[in-house]
């Protein structure tokens, strides 16, 4: 794979992985909202109860790491799709078995 095809899939990837991001997040902090009734917690401030501090880490991340991953998937298969190739990075080198 050439220089220029690297680029352009760290734009791509870079610019899909940010809009994921955003968009996980604020669903996460939406479902958050319907299942507490309340707002996500500051999880730095010292008058949230650890647990609940702990609780909205929990969920953040996962929610937002399992959107990362489905997202990294569907634009490596978009990439395949269109360009003919793996995306750099993803294909058979790598694996181990």
């Amino acid at each position: 794979m050439n220089t220029s095809q690297r680029l352009i899939w760290n734009i791509y990837a870079g610019i899909v992985g940010a809009l994921t991001t955003v968009a996980a997040a604020k669903l996460v902090s939406k479902v958050w909202e319907l299942t507490t009734g309340d707002e996500p917690p500051l999880p730095n401030d010292p008058e949230v109860p650890l647990r609940r501090a702990i609780t909205w880490a929990v969920a953040s991340g996962l929610g937002v790491g399992l959107a990362q991953l489905l997202m990294n998937r569907f634009a490596a298969n978009q990439w395949t799709r269109i360009m003919g190739t793996p995306a750099p990075g993803f294909g058979n080198a790598g694996r181990s078995r």
